[in-house]
């Protein structure tokens, strides 16, 4: 695992048998401090938390968690994780909250809060570029992202379907656990000062007993088949129990990655024979920049893609592909045809992939891939049939 120095400070920040005492001045002191001293300022919608500004809460949540038998019972790895998560678990109201209707409020929060966990535990903290960091570092923004959910799925229409989506993510993260996320949940719905803190545990109660009944608490829901999977979240009426027959010819890759990352050179080391769709080369053949519009480029990729897809050749799509929406799309163009898709995201660590987009010919600004981070998506589970996610 790649370790810094603010990656040995916060980590031994977490607060450790018999006690379980929270050092609150070394978090302060700690690079997370930044977050928790911009809290401090942030107002929230006092019905639902009488104990005032989100640092007040954030701790709040914290020293509770610590007192949780769920808690407790955890492996000290995973206590790390969710301590870290539940520091973290609210930054995204620093810039999402406004004054709405004389109500003080904070839309998709959790979402935006996932984005800026990640950038700063890539950046900031080190966590990039072998597997057990990006394992890591994704389970603490995962858990960031849906921090909000097990107080509210079984209100949902289709709660397995939410359920079964959420868990697939420890397929790649295999620390992120619905029992993990319901154990951070639990203390945020408790960690708050309202009339409806116990009723709101209750419910997160009630999101584990299902976790467990549908056999996904602690790992993501096995289905009959990697096909069966694949239908059931692109949204086929399929059972996760049942086989479906597999109609597809052969396999087209994904590659997702920064630039800089390597994808070239992973192309060369391991799939050196098959086709290639690349963005880049394309550009260069249409004398066209990073900078320009990229509607002639785009087309002209799509239209190689159909003929390997027609003639049913299993090929490589070579971009960066950071944007969930590009990936469903291009996914969706793919399966069209019968193909079946591995998404491969490739990461290296930060310093490295700096360098490496410093030899490219196709050399990208570097503040524009550090803005990248800042809005990755990392590729999900059920995004595909088969997801792989690799460090570099």
């Amino acid at each position: 695992m790649m370790k810094n120095m603010a990656w040995e400070q916060i980590w031994g920040l977490i607060p450790s048998p018999p006690d379980y005492i929270i050092d609150w001045n070394g978090v302060m002191n700690s690079p997370i401090g930044a977050f928790l001293s911009k809290m401090e300022g942030v107002r929230q919608n006092p019905v639902w938390h009488g104990e005032g500004n989100v640092k007040n809460h954030t701790m709040l949540v914290a020293n509770t968690l610590v007192t949780l038998s769920e808690f407790k019972s955890l492996p000290e790895r995973k206590q790390g994780i969710v301590f870290l998560a539940a520091l973290l678990h609210d930054i995204g109201k620093i810039p999402a909250t406004r004054l709405e209707d004389g109500e003080w409020t904070s839309p998709n929060h959790s979402l935006i809060g996932a984005n800026m966990a990640r950038e700063f535990l890539w950046k900031e903290i080190g966590l990039s570029g072998d597997r057990e960091s990006i394992s890591m570092r994704e389970a603490i923004c995962l858990l960031v992202r849906y921090h909000m959910i097990p107080v509210r799925l079984m209100d949902e229409k289709k709660p397995e379907n939410r359920l079964y989506k959420m868990a697939s993510s420890g397929a790649q993260a295999p620390d992120f656990t619905m029992r993990l996320l319901c154990t951070l949940s639990k203390a945020d719905v408790l960690g708050r000062y309202a009339d409806d803190t116990r009723e709101s545990a209750e419910k997160v109660d009630l999101c584990l007993e299902f976790s467990e009944e549908k056999l996904c608490a602690d790992a993501p829901k096995q289905f009959a088949s990697p096909n069966a999977k694949r239908m059931y979240f692109s949204g086929k009426n399929v059972w996760p129990e049942a086989d479906v027959y597999d109609d597809s010819w052969g396999e087209v890759i994904l590659l997702s990655g920064l630039p800089g990352t390597g994808k070239d050179t992973w192309i060369r080391n391991h799939h050196p024979d098959m086709p290639v769709v690349s963005l880049d080369d394309i550009r260069r053949q249409m004398g066209v920049k990073h900078a320009d519009n990229q509607g002639e480029v785009v087309q002209a990729a799509n239209e190689l893609a159909r003929k390997y897809l027609r003639s049913k050749t299993p090929f490589i799509w070579n971009a960066t592909n950071l944007n969930r929406m590009t990936r469903e799309k291009l996914v969706k163009l793919f399966e069209s045809y019968e193909a079946h898709v591995h998404i491969v995201y490739l990461e290296t660590e930060i310093g490295e992939n700096l360098r490496r987009n410093e030899s490219r010919k196709a050399q990208v600004p570097e503040d524009v891939i550090l803005k990248k981070i800042a809005g990755i998506s990392i590729p999900e589970d059920y995004e595909a049939r088969r997801v792989s996610w690799l460090g570099v």
